[in-house]
C-alpha cells in the first residue's frame, strides 16, 4: 500500500499511517466511528436537508464517504468542498474500505475510476444526482474559500504540532468567513491554541464529551438567537 503502514481502529475499520507525519489519519479508537460521531452528527449535517460541507483535509474520503451515505439515505442534496495538499493514490483509497449501503457504495466506486492516479494541482470534481464533490489539491494558506456557503465545517487536517498551517489564525478566520450563520465546525482536537485561535477568528468554541478520547471540540458561526449546544 504504497509507503503507508495500515492501523486497524477499534471499531474494525482501517486507517493509514502517514509516512511524514507519523500520524493516523483517523482516530485509532475508530476511523468510521469519528468520520460519523464526530464530524457528520455533531456539526449536525445528519439532520441539514441541504447540506455544504467544507472539509480541510480529505485524507482517506472517510469523512465523505460518512457525508454520502447519510445524504443518500435522507435523499438530500449533497455539496461538498474538500481541500488537501497531500492526495493518495487510487489504490490507496480503494484499500480503505467502510461499511457503505449499496447506493452510496456505487457513488464511491464511480468516484475511484475517475480519481487521479498521479499528483495534480488540478481540481478533482465528480457529481451525480446525490450531489457535488469538488478537491482542490492546494495549501489552504493560500487557498480562497467560498463566503457565506459551508452550513458545516471538518477541520480534519494532521495535528498542529506536526502540520501546524491549517490551525493558524489566518486560516481559521477564512474559516469563519466561509460558514453561514451557525454553521457548526467539529474538530478532534482541544488544543487551547485551537480553542483560542477559534474564539479570535470569530467562532464560539465548545470542548464536549468525545468518544474513545475524553473530549472533542465544535465551534459556531453565531446568528441572532443560536448558541452552541
Amino acid at each position: 500500500m504504497d509507503e503507508f503502514s495500515p492501523l486497524q481502529t477499534e471499531d474494525g475499520s482501517l486507517t493509514l499511517i502517514h509516512p511524514r507525519f507519523n500520524e493516523a489519519y483517523s482516530s485509532r479508537h475508530g476511523a468510521w466511528m469519528q468520520a460519523n460521531a464526530l464530524y457528520l452528527n455533531l456539526t449536525q449535517t445528519h439532520l441539514h436537508p441541504s447540506p455544504r460541507v467544507l472539509e480541510i483535509g480529505f485524507g482517506l474520503g472517510v469523512n465523505f464517504r460518512a457525508t454520502l451515505a447519510s445524504a443518500v439515505e435522507r435523499r438530500v442534496w449533497l455539496e461538498y468542498l474538500s481541500y488537501e495538499l497531500f492526495p493518495v493514490s487510487r489504490d490507496v483509497l480503494e484499500a480503505i474500505r467502510v461499511p457503505l449501503p449499496g447506493e452510496a457504495e456505487a457513488v464511491w466506486r464511480g468516484l475511484l475510476a475517475t480519481w487521479p492516479n498521479a499528483p495534480t494541482v488540478t481540481p478533482y470534481l465528480f457529481q451525480g444526482d446525490w450531489g457535488r464533490l469538488e478537491v482542490r489539491f492546494e495549501d489552504v494558506t493560500r487557498g480562497d474559500f467560498p463566503n457565506h456557503w459551508a452550513t458545516a465545517i471538518y477541520l480534519d487536517p494532521f495535528s498542529p504540532q506536526v502540520n501546524p498551517e491549517p490551525w493558524s489564525l489566518q486560516v481559521l478566520h477564512k474559516l469563519y468567513q466561509a460558514a453561514l450563520p451557525g454553521a457548526f465546525l467539529a474538530t478532534y482536537s482541544v488544543a487551547g491554541t485551537v480553542r483560542r485561535r477559534l474564539t479570535e477568528a470569530g467562532f464560539a468554541v465548545q470542548r464536549v464529551a468525545g468518544v474513545g478520547k475524553r473530549q472533542w471540540l465544535r465551534a459556531i458561526r453565531s446568528a441572532p438567537g443560536v448558541l452552541p449546544g
